[in-house]
């Protein structure tokens, strides 16, 4: 097999249907290629949902359906179609993780697969994220350090690039990059035969920036492929993103637990300390100077407070797995109807 697109579908079937309608014209313009698609514990009407319009669409000839009864994440769930594809007589040359809230503009997965057919170093490489409304959206990124942990407390522009330095973008031509989000990201499957897959003790966040950092430390290279559109409706499935005028409902403790364990286990326990203590530092004196300036509070509720209660000063330096939700509330029911 030349590509396997992999989408995971939790409380999004009628945006995964989209994707799926999108993705038609460019499955044909891959020979060799096909999509598998994971309902990950959402139930069983979305899952009787994608099975009825992979029937009525005639898309059983390139999608394949897998259904889990429980959320596994976003790792456990990729993981879950990748490993069994990687397993089977005909393993992908490529996998592709898209997002079930995207929708492919024409060429995005050709231009993806024709780059890193020509470029065997790169590892992964990632398309050009867009808004509904056409604007590019934040994609590639800096690796997070403790400077970019005090900046993103601190929020004075004028400090930006003197904490974090500067990433020079090109959105017209390719272009080497640290780390990509993860909404249309292709990899290498020899790379991941190497380097490993997602990291399922992150759970749902964070698996991005520590597989590029992964692949880099191995001495594959990441690319920003531009020519590669790639429509992102960001947050539909777990709703942490909000409008730049609206505050952001609170932050799931996982989203804290899976940055703690990505510092701890790709940096260390004293860097770690460091970057946590930058953040808090930080972020405090944001809160202090938006009321002196009587800014809007856009911020996730109890932000500040849930920061420190999983930060390693309240936590510890031990490198946990991040407690995956569903699993925590089926265990929970079932000591119930013991």
């Amino acid at each position: 097999m030349k590509l396997l697109v992999v989408i995971l579908c939790y409380k999004v079937p009628d945006l995964t249907i989209d994707c799926l309608r999108s993705l038609e014209p460019e499955i044909a313009r891959i020979p060799d290629s096909r999509v598998g698609v994971c309902e990950n514990g959402t139930g069983p009407e979305a899952a009787e949902q994608l099975r009825r319009a992979i029937d009525e669409n005639g898309w059983g000839s390139w999608v394949d359906l897998t259904v889990i009864e429980v959320n596994r994440g976003f790792c456990g769930g990729n993981n879950l179609v990748i490993r069994e594809a990687l397993a089977s007589d005909d393993p992908p040359e490529y996998v592709l993780l898209l997002n079930a809230d995207t929708i492919v503009e024409p060429n995005a997965m050709a231009s993806l697969v024709a780059f890193l057919d020509a470029h065997p170093r790169a590892g992964i490489a990632g398309s050009q994220l867009l808004s509904p409304e056409g604007e590019i959206q934040a994609s590639p990124f800096l690796f997070t350090g403790i400077g970019s942990e005090l900046d993103r407390g601190l929020r004075l522009g004028a400090l930006s690039r003197l904490l974090c330095g500067r990433l020079e973008i090109d959105h017209a031509k390719p272009g080497r990059a640290e780390w990509l989000a993860g909404a249309s990201l292709i990899l290498r499957s020899s790379m991941l035969a190497e380097i490993g897959l997602l990291d399922e003790g992150l759970y749902t966040y964070f698996d991005d920036i520590d597989i590029c950092l992964r692949a880099e430390r191995a001495g594959w290279e990441v690319w920003y492929v531009p020519e590669s559109k790639v429509v992102h409706l960001e947050g539909a499935s777990t709703g942490i993103k909000g409008a730049s005028t609206t505050k952001v409902k609170r932050r799931p403790a996982y989203w804290f637990q899976a940055r703690r364990r990505f510092f701890l286990k790709n940096h260390g326990k004293l860097y770690t300390a460091l970057a946590d203590a930058a953040f808090l530092a930080g972020f405090a004196a944001w809160r202090l100077r938006r009321r002196l300036q009587d800014k809007p509070d856009l911020d996730p509720e109890h932000f500040l407070a849930d920061s420190f209660r999983h930060s390693v000063f309240r936590t510890g330096f031990a490198v946990r797995e991040v407690e995956n939700p569903a699993m925590v509330a089926r265990d929970l029911a079932a000591s119930r109807n013991a």
